[in-house]
């Protein structure tokens, strides 16, 4: 048995976001804007998508993002460490700017996809590995009629969607990362179809313009 329907869900706005800097697994909170992404996001998700089983990486940015979904539906938010964000070891907490400073050859190697040799970053592959197997194992305990609902990170969902559909995460970048509080949703293949899920929609939020997104209920007025 699996769900029939997946949908990951990117956390909302941090400091850090706003910041452009690389949050990783450093536990960083949502910020104002964030939350106000965060109630909006859930409203219309809600709308779309009713889980049977809500999980979220235990960093508080994502399990506050999934709470204001799951009240929606009155459900509990299950937390997983297996769908925290990628590490990036000492790159944590810094700018783009900064780490091509201090690194610029690791960093370089970064911006071109490949793998830097930094200290605490973690593979593509090791991410995806981690991320597919919390999420499949989530996904096996509910029907083919059922939506499974997981909140996590802008890397990790990438890795994980990408592994998903049967691709080499270390070697196909062609998907686009999520927006805060943005979704993708993947559906069940066919009995022994390959690959086993299959991407019907990606990127999709709320339905506000980008900058009224990133910029918060403000520049409404």
């Amino acid at each position: 048995m699996t769900a029939g329907t997946i949908v990951l869900l990117r956390h909302a706005r941090t400091a850090y976001n706003a910041g452009l800097r690389l949050q990783g697994q450093i536990d960083i909170p949502l910020d104002e804007v964030g939350r106000w992404q965060a109630e909006q996001g859930a409203t219309a998700l809600a709308a779309s998508h009713k889980a049977s089983l809500v999980v979220a990486s235990d960093l508080q940015r994502a399990q506050d993002t999934a709470a204001a979904y799951a009240r929606h539906l009155d459900l509990e938010v299950v937390p997983d460490a297996g769908l925290r964000e990628r590490s990036f070891g000492d790159w944590e907490g810094l700018t783009d700017a900064e780490i091509a400073e201090r690194w610029p050859e690791e960093h370089a190697v970064w911006r071109s996809g490949g793998e830097p040799a930094a200290n605490g970053v973690e593979s593509k592959e090791v991410t995806a590995r981690r991320m597919e197997e919390a999420v499949l194992r989530h996904a096996a305990g509910l029907g083919s009629g059922e939506t499974l609902v997981v909140v996590s990170h802008g890397s990790a969902i990438t890795q994980a969607i990408t592994r998903l559909l049967g691709l080499d995460p270390t070697v196909w970048r062609g998907l686009h990362g999520l927006h805060n509080v943005h979704w993708s949703h993947l559906r069940a293949s066919g009995p022994g179809a390959s690959p086993a899920w299959r991407l019907v929609a990606h990127n999709v939020g709320a339905g506000y313009p980008l900058d009224t997104w990133q910029s918060g209920p403000e520049s409404r007025q």
